[in-house]
């Protein structure tokens, strides 16, 4: 596998990520009817650092990285991550999870908050925690699952002082 900076020639592919993802309804807060438009000006707003995971010459993950609110809270890196449904459990969430770490250290941030993790994706917790993030808070019901209903996000924080 490896990864790198995304080019706009890596918009189908990421689209394609990205369209399979909210379909499933399970992880990410976007509505189905969400246009390639809309989901690749997300991903590529100003003032984000994207990356892509490639494995046998195709693209299989990308994540955007952005400072979590601006001005005064700018320090605070906040990310979305996608996974090609037919590469899980390949390790590209972890890869992809430790490589934002070092890239937002690079680029300056002084740490990473992720305000949405669904409770229920209990992949995505245990990547997380195993990149060094801790539950800080968990929202009751944030969350419009597609089979569920109404289920809880944590709110995960990660130093990157250390």
């Amino acid at each position: 596998m490896t990864l790198r900076d995304a080019t706009a020639a890596d918009s189908d592919a990421i689209w394609a990520i990205f369209r399979a993802v909210v379909a499933a309804g399970d992880a990410f807060p976007f509505p189905d009817d969400y246009s390639r438009e809309q989901a690749l000006a997300y991903w590529f707003a100003p003032g984000t650092h994207v990356r892509v995971a490639e494995a046998d010459g195709r693209v299989v993950g990308s994540y955007t990285v952005r400072p979590n609110q601006p001005g005064r809270a700018a320090h605070l890196a906040n990310g979305a991550y996608l996974v090609d449904p037919a590469a899980r459990g390949m390790g590209i969430g972890r890869a992809l999870g430790e490589d934002s770490v070092k890239e937002c250290r690079r680029l300056g941030y002084r740490g990473m908050q992720f305000n949405l993790v669904v409770a229920t994706n209990e992949a995505a917790v245990r990547v997380w925690t195993a990149c060094g993030f801790r539950i800080i808070g968990t929202v009751p019901g944030a969350f419009r699952h597609a089979t569920l209903g109404l289920v809880d996000a944590h709110v995960m924080y990660r130093s990157l002082l250390d």
